[in-house]
């Protein structure tokens, strides 16, 4: 009888770190066991320090990723009893930009005596948002100088990306700039230790480090204008080999083997970011299909043939996600967010009392009620910029709207508008694909969300006019990471010698599809025009209440 294989899959998150062991032939799910990062996000003080970090501030500690492989790697191999002697491989995906500075033998300096109470030694999380005068600074070069590179990111780059978050260490600590042998993204630091050699996967650095497979990196003629120490930053602090999305990154150490419970010389993917990482994990493989990636915000994923410029997207990369293709990057700043604050800070007494007597949670009695409700709930519509808007706006700085309250309305109402708005902004970024002349036939959904609100994914169906596909389970990126530490092992070693064959194999969706009811469609189809009305009356400039009410 032939022996089952197994692919280990590590998705660091925010907050936490999950590993899950996934049956290479049939896609089964043996185990699962997370560990909760012991110092979480850093933003007030450092762990044993109490003055204050600036604003804006989110660091991690490097030692709660080390904890979850050596914690959770045991742990779900004695829960599960698969023997390590039937792993073939390990993927890892990592919230991204998520970033370190490091010495030469790859130790972070925070971990050094003299940098420990330095806030810039330590890991600048994906949601480090202090860099944005940075950010900024290098927009405005880029768009003077009009660089062609900045297009493929919408136009604007992001202060959670590497270059900005680098320029405010030479900002404010050179010091330590010229102290660091390297700056590292997270996933690129820990497969680098796993395998003794560093490697830089293609994804962080082409949707985060402007790496282009083409072209390169940026000029050096911008980067010294932007400062004359990173004229050559690229050659030495960002130096290494980028490995496309899909190869190996080497073997298990056997140090590093033994610390996390598996044998030496297993085969290590290189890593990739969280939700990118996700679309594999829901199958998807080639064009015509959009992956949703749904929880408190959303990160919508596409596959093409061909490289084109899209208005507010966060990138496009060829050999981003799938080798062989363009991977194209956009999304929605808040959307599960937006559900959780009206719920937290807007539901009345009576709905908290009614939901608690019904033995539902505040959001199932809000989507039972909602669900009764025509599109439009019932003369509503919002904007969703609580928390900005990411594509194709590209602006943090506008916020929520709602139109159409009057003295009747209620509660799930409002839910539901606010739900709609999500739909609304979703078609909106596939509009924008379409206009650049990029197909999209259907949506596939995971997350969270997906998982907890039916009425969600059929407003999403009806609104956008395509069917939905949903994932079968809520760690698509940790499956889709497993998948790529099958084809690290490929098939020789009882793995794949392919991304598209892992997912043909691993990948499983549910039964349900939900596809978009025409009576419906037809009157979203009213609403949207609407919704659109707005996006260029307080999003284009027309009026700019919204930032002057802010300031």
């Amino acid at each position: 009888m032939l022996m089952k294989k197994y692919a280990i899959g590590v998705d660091f998150g925010t907050e936490s770190g999950r590993v899950v062991l996934v049956d290479v032939a049939t896609g089964e799910v043996a185990g699962t066991h997370s560990t909760q990062y012991k110092h979480g996000v850093i933003t007030e003080t450092l762990p044993h320090k109490q003055k204050k970090l600036k604003n804006s501030t989110a660091l991690q500690h490097p030692q709660d990723y080390l904890d979850v492989l050596e914690t959770s790697i045991p742990r779900v191999l004695e829960d599960s009893g698969v023997s390590k002697d039937d792993i073939v491989g390990i993927g890892i995906d990592f919230t991204s930009c998520t970033i370190l500075p490091v010495d030469e033998q790859l130790t972070p300096l925070c971990f050094q005596e003299k940098w420990k109470d330095e806030p810039h030694a330590w890991v600048k999380l994906w949601k480090h948002h202090a860099a944005q005068p940075e950010a900024d600074t290098i927009n405005q070069l880029a768009s003077e100088s009009n660089e062609e590179w900045l297009k493929r990111y919408g136009g604007k780059i992001s202060s959670e990306w590497m270059l900005p978050k680098i320029l405010e260490i030479i900002h404010d600590r050179e010091e330590l700039y010229h102290e660091a042998a390297l700056f590292l993204e997270a996933a690129d630091w820990l497969t680098s230790l796993m395998v003794g050699e560093v490697k830089r996967n293609s994804c962080s650095a082409g949707y985060k480090g402007m790496w282009h497979k083409q072209e390169g990196y940026v000029r050096k003629e911008f980067l010294k204008r932007l400062h004359p120490l990173m004229e050559n930053i690229y050659e030495t602090k960002l130096s290494g080999e980028v490995v496309p999305i899909g190869s190996k990154a080497g073997e298990l150490t056997e140090e590093f083997a033994a610390k996390i419970g598996l044998k030496p010389k297993t085969p290590v993917a290189i890593g990739i970011i969280d939700a990118h990482a996700a679309v594999p994990g829901a199958g998807v493989t080639a064009p015509g299909s959009m992956v949703m990636v749904m929880g408190t915000s959303t990160c919508h994923m596409l596959l093409s043939t061909k490289e084109e410029f899209v208005e507010g997207i966060s990138g496009v990369v060829e050999d981003g996600i799938i080798p062989g293709y363009y991977g194209y990057e956009a999304g929605q700043a808040a959307v599960g967010d937006i559900f959780a604050w009206f719920v937290k800070e807007l539901v009345p007494g009576y709905v908290e009392r009614e939901a608690e007597a019904k033995n539902l949670s505040i959001h199932q009695y809000l989507e039972q009620k909602a669900s009764t409700l025509p599109p439009g709930s019932k003369g509503l519509l919002a904007l969703d910029w609580h928390n900005g808007n990411r594509t194709p706006l590209v602006d943090a700085n506008l916020s929520g709207l709602l139109v159409g309250l009057t003295l009747n309305t209620k509660p799930e109402e409002i839910y539901r508008a606010l739900i709609e708005s999500t739909a609304f902004g979703t078609r909106l970024i596939i509009e924008s694909f379409e206009n650049a002349g990029i197909e999209i036939n259907e949506l596939v959904a995971c997350g969270g969300l997906p998982h907890q609100n039916e009425m969600l994914m059929q407003i999403y169906a009806d609104v956008t006019a395509r069917p939905i596909k949903i994932a079968s389970n809520k760690i698509t990126s940790a499956i889709g990471a497993a998948m790529f530490g099958a084809v690290a092992a490929g098939s020789k070693l009882g793995g794949y010698d392919t991304i598209e064959e892992a997912a043909a194999n691993m990948a499983k969706l549910k039964d349900k599809v939900f596809y978009p009811k025409q009576d419906h469609v037809e009157k979203y189809n009213l609403y949207y025009e609407e919704y659109k009305k707005l996006v260029n009356y307080f999003g284009r400039g027309t009026n700019n209440v919204m930032k002057k009410i802010k300031n």
